[in-house]
């Protein structure tokens, strides 16, 4: 039986979000850049979101790991297989990082929707969200901060990233005035 994306949510919360800064001290002792750690944490939750069903995940730290590993080692044997080929291509790419209007009017919609999202949290639970996702905190840490109890602040993030995952990953857009100015913006082409 396939999971809901509520039931993602919930399941994301509960078993992966505690173990995402032990995850991330384990991938810094591995990997020489913060940015590759980010990459591999993001993936992780790419290929979550991406699961049917999570009934046959006994331990999500296990699991959030063995992904984590999984990756890591596929980056490695990349790094070591560089071919004059791949060289040359990514030399002849290098033009292609430079941001066109078309990329920075995109991030500049995907911005606001963001923004528009974080901006359906209360303000306490936004700030959690902030603390734990940007700040990288812990419950503990966040709890002593803001003078309320861990079970608080592990319900509020649970609840944020469940609303926040629902709200960017809707077909529909977070803010639908944002949403007719970018058709506008495009049909007035």
């Amino acid at each position: 039986m396939a999971t809901t994306r509520e039931e993602l949510a919930l399941w994301v919360g509960r078993e992966i979000l505690p173990h995402e800064r032990e995850l991330r001290t384990w991938l810094r002792r591995r990997v020489t850049t913060a940015s590759d750690v980010d990459d591999i944490v993001q993936e992780c939750y790419c290929r979550l979101a991406q699961l049917r069903d999570v009934q046959h995940i006994e331990n999500g730290r296990a699991y959030l790991f063995a992904m984590a590993r999984n990756m890591l080692q596929q980056q490695l044997k990349a790094a070591r297989v560089v071919h004059l080929e791949t060289i040359a291509e990514l030399d002849a790419a290098r033009g292609s990082d430079e941001l066109s209007p078309e990329r920075i009017a995109s991030a500049r919609f995907e911005l606001r929707r963001v923004q528009s999202a974080l901006e359906t949290l209360t303000e306490r639970a936004r700030r959690i969200f902030l603390l734990r996702r940007l700040d990288g905190l812990s419950q503990k840490e966040i709890a002593a901060l803001l003078d309320v109890s861990e079970t608080v602040v592990e319900n509020d993030a649970s609840r944020s990233l469940r609303k926040l995952l629902h709200l960017l990953t809707d077909p529909e857009p977070a803010a639908p005035g944002i949403a007719q100015e970018g058709r506008a913006r495009v049909r007035s082409r």
